[in-house]
């Protein structure tokens, strides 16, 4: 009996091409983008779940502040880790992890490493990251012992095999041992690395601070209930920490603790990765929902529509006794056989899309996902959910009609069943309609963040690494080497770049009856940092060669003073106008003499708000080297900062990246965002209009004989076409009536996000609304001129 049902429904498929073809082509397209969506959901929340101490693990994050206001970071310094181990029970290991660029070399050859962690010995106890070589207790357990990944190890030694117990030479000083050889770590790990040294090879190990932050620190518990109890006996604990610390009046510091497996997209802290958003997440589900929805709307509406024809067979069978049951069950076959073939074909389409797909989202899924049993098991239920979805309506309306009226008059539709067919054109407009005018709107803020002025030139910057070797051995010589060739501009030093600023501190200003502290990001910079950034400074003046020389590091740093800049949020929060905060001095711990005051520019993304900024001369701190070249000849100048490198730097490679690119790395997230949504509801407006085409054709037979009437009282092919496209027309316009209030409240509340943004323009709605009815016009107006320019004759000749 079943065998029976799917081969006649296979038949009556057969039977019309057309509508099978644009239902197929509509759920294919639907099931492939809501596949795609969903391995993405997949991955983004499936982020350190691999662990098997997942659920035991938490990430630390500071907090720090005073009176003045507070900071949240997700760095610590050395002392938490340790500290909590020796005093809580429940803490059954630590590991402190820091990121820095390394160099790594081996022969005569040095390259440049980006992924370079030290971590504590309990890195591979805590964490899963398989060791092909070497296990996981000693591997770390003594200075000077790295652990190389299987791409390190065949890019280094040429084999897993060849890579345990030799030697690396690290920062061109020292000799390390290969101890270990891990797999390359998954890419749904917020820990990614191509070298782990242990922790005991950096100086700092042998010191526990609790404020010099610059590591994250883990914490492993005996069991998951242990958790809750110490937070809230670590909170009363750091209360008495905070005392005994004897810092300024109403200064504190705490700690908070996130999951490891919620913070990749719950923290609002970026750690050793680049955290995702959760709200991108929803975001992109309810896409793929509401395209599946497009998708099954146009089955729905076609399959209504195209029953019209079917009043004979149903009559028929109803004559022979086919019960009610047996007919829908027949319908519902052929739902369910489109729906399947659909689903295969999207899911051939997806493994095909998935490295396009992962160049849009900047992410690495994989096919093979699609074939664990999980998501096996979801494709045959969103297989079932969609084939019943589809197919129960039309089923329905068509299995209820009372058999007198078929044989009487044929099977018609009834004003309810076409109220419904308008209600979904509306729906799928709606959403066709919503998305198009919200992409608009993240492509404006997009462009926006891309080229608003930042209060400083990013532009022809080239960023240079510095290390100690550097300093210590002649960096004003090579600053002056490359000063001497035209191309380039000015030259300057800093910790670090202006894109990010992540050095939090305090300063203290003192009235004279009053003390005022306000937390600040601070900025050690070298001569010609203003200069050579195109900073704007409006009260005081630059720093000099005298304010250089003057620096006083002797006697164990007790006769420094500091020289101050600060922008105009700091001097703002103290109480001074620019003018009157020249000459005041201000204390970091150490005091200083403000010299100007710098208009306000952007050391972060347009997230967060400009912030109180304190920027000091000490060359010694500089941990990166910023040139500007001329546009002149960029090539060039490239090539003679690389020749002078190699002349002047020969402990590391040549290694160089411009400040502009850096600047939009920071918002690769809404880069990703905008293309997503572009591809996205240009699928919805195409299904959209699929489903529309097919039910223009069809309401287009539906009317030939008025049409072959019309034409001979002496309707033109413009009177005709117009009169078949009106009621199209019109739903898209009820369409973007219902979806402009819903697309300007989702683009308000996405834009909050950032401190910086657009204001959303009126005129955005109408467009997105009136280039969806030229889609729909166009795609209408095919079958309408085509009716309108036929035969008559041959109209007139066509039963109703």
């Amino acid at each position: 009996m079943l065998k029976n049902y799917f081969k006649i429904a296979w038949r009556n498929l057969k039977k019309n091409r057309l509508y099978t073809f644009v239902n197929m082509a509509g759920l294919t397209i639907g099931l492939c983008s809501c596949i795609l969506i969903g391995l993405y959901i997949w991955h983004e929340n499936s982020y350190d779940r691999f662990n098997v101490n997942a659920d035991r693990i938490v990430r630390l994050t500071m907090e720090y502040g005073d009176k003045s206001g507070s900071e949240k970071v997700a760095l610590t310094g050395t002392k938490p880790g340790p500290e909590f181990k020796r005093n809580f029970p429940g803490v059954e290991k630590f590991c402190r992890v820091i990121k820095t660029p390394t160099v790594v070399g081996i022969g005569d050859k040095l390259y440049d490493e980006k992924n370079f962690l030290y971590a504590d010995s309990a890195f591979f106890q805590m964490f899963s990251f398989n060791l092909l070589q070497g296990d996981d207790v000693s591997a770390l357990n003594a200075p000077d012992k790295v652990v190389v990944s299987r791409k390190m190890a065949e890019k280094y030694f040429g084999s897993v095999d060849n890579a345990f117990g030799k030697t690396l030479r690290i920062n061109s000083d020292k000799d390390f041992l290969v101890s270990g050889v891990a797999e390359n770590p998954p890419g749904n790990s917020q820990i990614q690395f191509d070298f782990v040294s242990s922790f005991t090879s950096l100086p700092i190990s042998k010191t526990e601070e609790w404020y010099t932050a610059n590591y994250i620190t883990y914490l492993m518990f005996t069991n998951a209930r242990e958790v809750a109890p110490f937070r809230t006996n670590m909170e009363a604990y750091m209360k008495d920490v905070s005392t005994k610390l004897n810092r300024e009046e109403g200064s504190y510091l705490t700690y908070h603790l996130e999951p490891l497996t919620s913070v990749h997209l719950s923290s609002s802290l970026d750690g050793l990765e680049p955290n995702g958003n959760i709200t991108y997440i929803y975001v992109l589900g309810v896409i793929a929902i509401l395209i599946l929805a497009i998708a099954c709307i146009n089955y729905t509406n076609l399959a209504t529509a195209q029953s019209a024809g079917r009043g004979a067979e149903i009559g028929i069978r109803k004559v022979l006794g086919v019960k009610r049951w047996q007919l829908f069950t027949q319908f519902i076959s052929e739902s369910i056989i489109l729906s399947f073939i659909s689903l295969i074909l999207a899911i051939a389409l997806t493994i095909e899309l998935i490295p396009s797909f992962n160049n849009v989202t900047g992410k690495n899924l994989s096919y093979s996902t699609l074939f664990h049993p999980v998501p096996i098991l979801i494709f045959i239920v969103l297989g079932l959910l969609v084939s019943f979805l589809s197919g129960a309506y039309p089923a329905f309306i068509l299995t209820n009609s009372k058999m007198v009226n078929i044989l009487k008059s044929g099977f018609r539709l009834s004003s309810s069943g076409g109220s419904l067919r308008k209600s979904l054109i509306v729906f799928q407009f709606v959403i066709s309609v919503f998305l198009f005018s919200t992409t608009i709107i993240i492509l404006q803020q997009t462009s926006y963040i891309r080229h608003k002025s930042l209060g400083y030139n990013k532009d022809q910057v080239i960023a240079l690494p510095v290390d100690r070797k550097m300093r210590e051995g002649g960096l004003q010589a090579f600053k002056d080497a490359l000063l001497l060739n035209p191309n380039i501009v000015s030259v300057t030093g800093a910790y670090e770049t202006p894109v990010v600023v992540g050095w939090g501190d305090g300063i203290t200003a003192d009235n004279g009856t009053t003390k005022k502290n306000i937390m600040v990001n601070a900025m050690p910079v070298d001569l010609d940092f203003v200069k050579t950034l195109g900073i704007k400074i409006i009260a005081g003046s630059d720093y000099t060669l005298a304010d250089k020389n003057s620096i006083d590091t002797s006697n164990e740093g007790k006769n420094l003073h500091y020289s101050f800049m600060l922008n105009e949020t700091a001097v703002r929060e103290l109480g001074w106008t620019p003018e009157q905060a020249i000459g005041k001095t201000v204390s970091k711990g150490v005091d200083g003499t403000i010299k100007a005051v710098v208009k306000d520019f952007h050391i972060a993304s347009l997230h967060e708000p400009v912030k109180p900024l304190l920027i000091f001369l000490f060359p010694d701190f500089t941990r990166t080297l910023m040139v500007r070249i001329s546009g002149k000849n960029i090539p060039a100048a490239i090539s003679f900062l690389e020749s002078t490198w190699k002349q002047r730097v020969t402990h590391r490679p040549f290694e160089y990246h411009f400040l502009d690119e850096d600047y939009q790395s920071l918002y690769t997230a809404e880069f990703h965002t905008a293309q997503i949504f572009s591809i996205f509801s240009t699928i919805a407006i195409a299904l959209a209009c699929l489903g529309l085409f097919a039910l223009a054709a069809y309401a287009t037979v539906q009317r030939t004989k008025e049409i072959g009437i019309r034409k001979v009282l002496g309707a033109s092919a413009f009177n005709i076409t117009s009169l078949l496209s009106a009621d199209f027309l019109k739903l898209v316009l009820i369409a973007l009536v219902i979806a402009s209030p819903l697309g300007w409240w989702a683009a308000h509340q996405w834009l909050q996000d950032f401190a910086y943004r657009i204001s959303i323009h009126w005129w955005v709605f109408p467009v997105a609304g009136i280039s969806a009815i030229l889609i729909a016009l166009v795609t209408v107006s095919f079958q309408a001129i085509r009716a309108a320019l036929g035969n008559p004759v041959t109209a007139l000749k066509t039963s109703e």
